[in-house]
């Protein structure tokens, strides 16, 4: 299945739609795309999951280095609307305690940035 990647603008932040499966093959794609997002200057963005059916190391990855970019640009990078079996991998291996995930997009545009930390522009 081939990736579908689109990026529309959220409540206070953009939101990257992802379809399809998110492994070796896909993930340098997912990385660019969130790359030329902070490139153009979005802070807060959300990375909706509900079309992916599996995830692999490689898109951890990709995640992983995005988190820090935006991190270390005053952003915040979050995920949203995980199936099962990809909130498993993002659990099972504790990305989900660096990245915060939500159940839904509408619960991560809810739920601000705190003031306290360095992503709170």
């Amino acid at each position: 299945m081939d990736l579908l990647l689109s990026a529309r603008p959220g409540r206070d932040c953009t939101v990257l739609e992802v379809r399809g499966e998110l492994d070796m093959a896909t993930a340098p794609q997912l990385r660019e795309s969130l790359q030329r997002l902070v490139d153009a200057g979005d802070r807060q963005v959300i990375v909706d999951l509900a079309e992916v059916g599996f995830m692999d190391s490689s898109a951890l990855g990709a995640l992983v280095v995005m988190f820090k970019a935006l991190r270390s640009v005053g952003g915040r990078l979050s995920l949203a609307a995980a199936q099962p079996a990809v909130r498993s991998v993002l659990t099972v291996t504790s990305v989900d305690r660096a990245i915060q995930v939500y159940d839904s997009v509408q619960a991560a545009e809810a739920d601000p940035p705190s003031t306290g930390d360095a992503t709170g522009r």
